[in-house]
């Protein structure tokens, strides 16, 4: 049987702010990704987002990104490696405080955002996140992009001895080099719900994905992105999992078969 994992960012609320239908969406994934306060999230947060996931069987993942509250994470800080290491052990390391207070030990390890993409081509990003989850625990997953883009950081990972999983984004438009569709250009989100789990079930059962040019990119890939921000999202996410069972591919937390 086929197995994959689903995960979705979480964790991303603060202060007086809500984002996010947490509480709806986890039912329906194996994994979460929760951040760590850089780019969202805080302490009252962290622990909430940990207890919901160990009340609903969902490996914990943490999602560190740049100092950036204001932009979300989605802007590049500049920063020397040394420096981007100690910020990853920074978020990580308290999100792995918080599992410890709660019971739970720590899935992976996903970045966020800008941190997350200019892995795609800068090696001392890529190296500097491995080289904090070894320092950490090197039992702990480092997840990357999946294809020809999480190239540079699955080989990080594995020069690290990290064990690696490679996640796909069916909500999101491909370019034919495999990187993500910027989202600054139209099309770059995926809204049709049945395209989007179509994309999903095409992902897992035959590790394929169109990019928008009609090229067939092969990925292969541990786990799929979901994302569960908007009130429609969580439908979908609803979708996948159902058309996933369907077609004969069960849904795991990836610390359960990597």
């Amino acid at each position: 049987m086929k197995v994959i994992d689903l995960n979705c960012d979480m964790g991303e609320s603060f202060g007086n702010y809500k984002l996010g239908l947490d509480e709806e969406a986890i039912k329906h994934i194996s994994s979460a990704n929760i951040a760590c306060g850089f780019h969202a999230g805080d302490p009252m947060v962290m622990e909430k987002t940990i207890l919901l996931a160990k009340e609903n069987h969902v490996g914990v993942g943490a999602h560190p990104g740049y100092p950036d509250l204001l932009g979300f994470g989605r802007r590049t800080v500049e920063a020397t490696k040394h420096e981007l290491t100690n910020y990853i052990i920074y978020q990580v390391g308290a999100l792995m405080a918080f599992c410890k207070a709660c019971g739970v030990k720590l899935q992976h390890v996903k970045t966020h955002g800008k941190l997350y993409s200019n892995a795609w081509e800068n090696e001392d990003i890529a190296k500097a996140t491995a080289e904090a989850i070894a320092k950490l625990d090197a039992s702990i997953i480092y997840l990357v992009m999946g294809g020809s883009k999480g190239e540079i950081a699955l080989r990080a990972g594995k020069e690290m001895g990290l064990k690696m999983a490679r996640e796909a984004f069916p909500d999101r438009a491909y370019l034919p080099t495999g990187a993500l569709t910027p989202r600054s250009q139209p099309g770059a989100v995926i809204k049709d719900a049945a395209v989007v789990v179509e994309r999903a079930v095409r992902m897992a059962s035959e590790k394929k994905v169109v990019a928008i040019d009609g090229t067939v990119i092969d990925l292969q890939i541990d786990t799929i992105c979901v994302h569960g921000d908007n009130p429609s999202a969580v439908e979908i996410v609803k979708k996948i999992k159902s058309e996933l069972a369907r077609e004969g591919v069960e849904i795991k937390p990836m610390g359960t078969f990597l």
